[in-house]
């Protein structure tokens, strides 16, 4: 059963009736679980659907419609599927107090995995949930697999029963199921030679397997420093060094790299950052594989950006990407005619070796533009904000705002705010 939490007006929903608190109970007989099962199975021109208003009346609609029609309704949010590992780099345990109850909720859901692209482990799954996936073709997935030895994988994840991750994906695989691969590399455990097994053995599966990214464990100040650490730039330029192999084998043979370092990889080891055409179409550009060649393609798309030329800009990241984005910023300021200014901001709320834009909390972006009159507008990382356009310690974006004597804007890639002048 699903709870219908808005209707939107002049949609079939509206014309039959539903309304805010129905409870969706089944399509064609069959239960519904959650968004996988309304999206799947009212993908028909023709079913049946059967409600309960909020009044207890239970209704079954025969609905008729193109598929191109919206039944228009919002769903309440899926309860999240609990992760059953407890890693040393979990990003949770590397959390301070007192943030959102929501930050505190270790997920490992499978249908994020293919709604969003999140990574999941897929340790947590039952018969259900493989059934499933292999019936609604979930692909491509996004799998967190770390290392293909057993023994280092149930390490890493510190999880006794985590099962054997190649037959478990190659059970997918022959059922259709592609997927998106990551490891996060925490030194002396799945780095050197268990590293380059890894690599070796998804490479092997198979083409089921798009891509693998290698991402290097990040901490806070908060973490289990005395179980796990960051790696040094030598064990940095060593594991860039087996996944260039990797892709060279790989781009003989198939046509394409497969094999990519995550750019946080090549600053830790102050190596330069390979071209653009080395990311197979940026596949994962969200895991930070590739970000600052996306994003210079993206700028190079601009033909021109109205109302900048010679205004001040500010441009707020982290200081990972500070020492990258000056290669932004030059073909930015080319297109736009502005005068942009770099503004690294250190992280106040898990210490400064967390150097990602996404992890910025509002407060210290605040403190680095409080007294920022001079410039024009600051642009601020539009990861930074969820969704409710809040910042990872709550402070609202709106509430930012109005607490700044600059104009702000979010932005993912620049070319999304370029389109609107800047104004006096």
């Amino acid at each position: 059963m699903i709870r219908v939490t808005a209707v939107y007006p002049d949609s079939i929903a509206a014309e039959l009736g539903l309304q805010e608190g129905t409870e969706l109970i089944s399509v064609n007989g069959r239960q519904l679980e959650d968004f996988l099962d309304w999206e799947f199975l009212t993908a028909e021109e023709e079913f049946v659907l059967h409600v309960r208003q909020p009044g207890g009346e239970e209704i079954e609609f025969e609905i008729e419609r193109p598929l191109a029609e919206s039944i228009g309704v919002s769903l309440e949010p899926a309860r999240i599927r609990r992760c059953a590992n407890r890693c040393d780099f979990c990003f949770v345990d590397g959390l301070p107090d007192g943030l959102r109850d929501v930050l505190y909720i270790r997920d490992d859901d499978y249908r994020l995995s293919f709604r969003y692209g999140n990574f999941a482990t897929l340790t947590n799954l039952k018969p259900h949930d493989v059934q499933r996936i292999i019936e609604y073709r979930l692909s491509p997935l996004y799998v967190s697999v770390h290392a293909t030895d057993p023994a280092v994988r149930r390490y890493l994840l510190r999880n006794p029963t985590a099962p054997d991750v190649i037959p478990q994906l190659r059970e997918f695989a022959e059922h259709g199921i592609e997927f998106q691969t990551q490891i996060v590399m925490s030194p002396g455990v799945n780095d050197g030679p268990v590293l380059r097994q890894t690599l070796t053995d998804l490479y092997e599966f198979g083409p089921s397997i798009l891509g693998c990214s290698v991402v290097p464990v990040g901490l806070t100040e908060y973490s289990k420093h005395h179980l796990v650490r960051e790696p040094t730039a030598g064990e940095c330029r060593a594991a860039i060094e087996m996944i260039e192999e990797r892709a060279d084998v790989a781009l003989a043979q198939r046509g394409l790299h497969w094999a990519f370092g995550a750019d946080e990889l090549y600053v830790r080891a102050g190596v330069e950052l390979p071209g653009p055409e080395i990311y197979d179409g940026f596949d994962q550009v969200e895991n930070g594989v590739g970000s600052v060649r996306w994003l210079q393609q993206r700028i190079q798309t601009l033909s021109s950006a109205h109302g900048w030329q010679g205004k001040r800009i500010g441009i707020v990241t982290g200081t990972a990407m500070a020492q990258l984005m000056p290669m932004v910023l030059g073909p930015l300021a080319k297109a736009t005619g502005a005068e942009l200014e770099l503004i690294p901001v250190v992280n106040t709320l898990f210490g400064p070796t967390v150097t990602t834009a996404g992890l910025l909390p509002g407060v210290a972006i605040q403190q680095v533009l409080m007294g920022r009159g001079d410039l024009d507008l600051a642009l601020l990382p539009g990861e930074s904000v969820n969704d409710d356009d809040l910042f990872i310690d709550s402070t609202s974006f709106d509430s930012l705002i109005q607490s700044l004597p600059v104009q702000v804007r979010l932005s993912h890639d620049f070319t999304d705010v370029l389109r609107v002048p800047v104004t006096a």
